[in-house]
């Protein structure tokens, strides 16, 4: 897809499988839709990011990092597609605090952004019959 693909480092290799696994999609079609919604250049930076110790390191779950990357984009007011990954990511390790992690961050950041966010939560909610 993109043409730094075959000179990954070993870093960015960890990272891309970061992302596929975030985005519960095989490798190349995460590296597609990343480099189609941010190109390649960002996406190689973003690749070295991930591959390093806050999505490998011992000290957190991926729950954990799910739970630190939304409340980062809900204080920022990121509630488009970038937010539902990690909601997907939340759920499937087994987070369902999402509406109370809304209400938190409602104490500490004001209300507009987690009462946007909450749109997201009940977008990318499985509903049960």
């Amino acid at each position: 897809m993109s043409g730094f693909t075959p000179a990954l480092s070993e870093r960015a290799r960890r990272g891309r499988a970061v992302y596929a696994r975030n985005f519960g999609v095989d490798e190349a079609t995460a590296e597609r839709l990343m480099t189609e919604r941010a190109g390649a250049d960002y996406v190689a930076e973003a690749y070295e990011a991930a591959g390093g110790p806050g999505w490998h390191g011992s000290g957190l779950t991926d729950r954990d990092r799910s739970i630190a990357v939304i409340s980062a984009f809900v204080s920022s007011g990121v509630i488009d597609e970038r937010l539902d990954v990690y909601l997907g990511l939340a759920r499937r390790n087994g987070d369902d605090g999402l509406t109370q992690l809304m209400v938190l961050l409602t104490a500490y950041v004001g209300q507009p952004h987690p009462s946007a966010a909450m749109q997201a939560v009940h977008r990318t909610s499985d509903p049960s019959p």
